[in-house]
């Protein structure tokens, strides 16, 4: 028993973004990646946007990926999620995302907007809007397994409903790292489809870089309304009288559905995840053709399918992407140069951002990853994170600049001609 319909939507938009695969050459991709993760926190003032850019350039850097929308908030103008708490005290004229923009390109440097997908909140510090979606559309959130039964018999309206997901999340930390909306809703589908396409089309950005387009764990998403369209996809292919006896012990077990088709109701959530990348795909390339598109993906795609139900290599082969960025933040180097070796030959003719750990490693380690990524013909490499290399907590004296160095970057200081 296979949900066909999902499956054969999903195929059927992979061979649409096949054919328009075409469409890529116009980017530029032929030149070396070489750019930074850098989080929302160093986007909440213009001298901290100004320090960031002119740290990229000095350093030999050519792309920066920002993080606009962190937790389901916008650290740019819109009217589709709340202004970012971080911004409070900023005038409402402050825009950190066209700030950066207009910075970086002046600069010679390339900005993709990093778009947190379904993770939506963090579990410690609930939203303080109340215009916030897991306060407008709690039944949006993904629940886990193991409280799944006790949310069902509570409204989603009432508190105890977000408090619970945010008890048990914070007990999960090392696992889970916040509050999610899920897949399997088409509306919360669609409003993420939304907030994509309202930054492509309104920012002069070089890409929309997808993260946290996975499921935490495989324990995601058993609340009762991910659930019932589960149940919607497949009982019309059950016999009449096997949709009796589960509608029956549905009644007293939330799971009946699910846990009597365990591999289909799998491959459900891993195909609604697919056609929501497939959403987003079209949204971006309709609302700014010439961007790119790109995601960081859990580095194994057999553990990626598997735990975190993120079919990442369909994506790939589709062609509903343009760079894969697989997070290699291991600390071994041969395990590194597997995750990537890997990631080159399921990508194929699409490029491959090597995703590099940098806050758990030296100057070194970094300098020797990036030559490592190149000699497997990785397109580029992304550092984690800007932040973590610059903030007050490293170790490591100037570690940009060892870095810079070591991977063939002239490095600028205030008195060179070309610095700003």
């Amino acid at each position: 028993m296979r949900p066909r319909r999902a499956a054969l939507a999903l195929a059927v938009l992979c061979g649409v973004w096949t054919a328009a695969a075409g469409l890529t050459a116009a980017n530029d991709t032929t030149s070396e990646v070489r750019a930074l993760w850098v989080l929302r926190t160093s986007l909440t003032t213009p001298s901290a946007i100004a320090t960031l850019v002119k740290t990229a350039h000095d350093h030999g850097f050519n792309t920066l990926l920002v993080q606009v929308r962190g937790r389901g908030d916008a650290y740019y103008t819109t009217a589709l999620e709340p202004r970012a708490a971080d911004l409070a005290r900023q005038p409402a004229s402050f825009d950190p995302l066209a700030t950066v923009i207009d910075e970086a390109h002046a600069a010679g440097l390339r900005v993709h907007a990093w778009m947190n997908v379904v993770l939506v909140s963090s579990a410690v510090d609930l939203p303080a809007a109340r215009e916030h979606l897991v306060y407008e559309h709690p039944d949006w959130l993904m629940v886990p397994r193991p409280i799944a039964q006790d949310l069902a018999h509570v409204d989603p309206t009432s508190p105890a409903y977000i408090g619970k997901i945010a008890r048990w999340t914070r007990g999960e930390l090392d696992a889970v790292e916040g509050l999610y909306a899920s897949p399997l809703i088409p509306q919360a589908g669609a409003h993420v489809q939304a907030v994509v396409a309202d930054v492509a089309k309104r920012y002069a950005v070089d890409g929309i870089h997808l993260d946290y387009l996975r499921y935490p764990n495989e324990q995601f998403d058993y609340s009762r309304f991910a659930i019932a369209e589960f149940r919607t996809e497949i009982r019309q292919h059950l016999p009449p009288a096997l949709r009796r006896d589960l509608d029956a012990r549905e009644a007293v077990d939330l799971f009946a559905y699910p846990d009597q088709f365990p591999d289909d109701w799998r491959t459900f959530r891993r195909t609604r995840l697919s056609a929501l990348m497939a959403r987003l795909r079209s949204a971006v390339r309709t609302a700014r053709p010439s961007a790119l598109l790109t995601v960081a993906v859990a580095p194994e795609a057999q553990d990626a399918f598997d735990h975190r139900l993120q079919d990442w290599r369909t994506w790939v082969e589709g062609g509903l992407v343009d760079a894969v960025c697989p997070m290699a933040y291991t600390t071994e180097p041969a395990r590194f140069a597997q995750q990537i070796e890997e990631a080159r030959h399921i990508a194929g003719s699409r490029a491959v951002w090597a995703g590099i750990g940098s806050y758990r490693l030296t100057p070194e380690q970094t300098i020797d990853n990036i030559l490592a990524a190149r000699r497997i013909g990785a397109a580029g490499f992304v550092l984690f994170s800007y932040d973590s290399l610059t903030g007050p907590r490293q170790t490591a004296a100037d570690y940009l600049a060892v870095v810079a160095r070591g991977m063939g970057a002239t490095v600028r200081t205030t008195t060179d001609p070309g610095s700003r």
